[in-house]
């Protein structure tokens, strides 16, 4: 094993844990004396990821890991937790058995952990994994993330010009019959409209 800073093809071992489906082995240069980690994995029977356009390429836990770390970027998430993130996954695909998954599965699989490590990285995965046509999509994924039941409207990409609570006191006033020329112009600032004379 060369040493990643002076180079020397030769180093002894001074700790081994045993870390999900593999070895941490912590190393020390035999010529310059600087420490470094090294990890050994078994390498597992060739695993193929189904893309959604039918194509199959090899998995690549690189790029799997890529992706979460671009959801978890500037997120204040304990150190190891994406590479623990990334093992537990692996192991569990190739426990599987299978030779072939889908990419959905796997998406599945990272945006089912990252909900419970991380609320905003797991928008931001879900964001680019997950087809939202337009804001009211993202927002009904979002309120649902906060345990807030989500609202049955139809899919718009407009957003309305006042924000919800003060639409629904609105119409709450106007089906009562209880909304006064001076509670609307409170909240819509204007002039109350006047009644004209006969």
């Amino acid at each position: 094993m060369k040493c990643p800073y002076c180079a020397h093809d030769d180093s002894r071992v001074i700790d081994s844990r045993d870390v999900n489906d593999g070895v941490r082995r912590r190393r020390q240069c035999l010529s310059c004396g600087a420490r470094f980690t090294t990890y050994e994995r078994l390498q597992a029977a060739s695993l193929f990821i189904i893309k959604k356009d039918r194509r199959r390429e090899e998995f690549n836990r690189d790029k799997m890991l890529t992706g979460i770390r671009k959801a978890c970027e500037k997120r204040p998430l304990p150190t190891g937790t994406i590479d623990k993130l990334a093992d537990d996954i692996e192991a569990e695909l190739f426990h599987l058995g299978k030779a072939e998954i889908r990419s959905s599965a796997i998406g599945d699989m990272v945006m089912d952990r990252l909900k419970n490590i991380d609320n905003i990285a797991y928008i931001r995965f879900a964001s680019v994994y997950r087809p939202f046509t337009d804001i009211t999509a993202l927002k009904q994924a979002v309120d649902t993330l906060v345990g807030v039941q989500p609202e049955a409207t139809e899919a718009t990409s407009q957003l309305p010009l006042l924000p919800g609570d003060e639409l629904e006191a609105i119409a709450r006033d106007l089906i009562h019959g209880k909304a006064s020329d001076d509670s609307r112009k409170d909240r819509f600032a204007g002039k109350p409209k006047t009644r004209s004379h006969r």
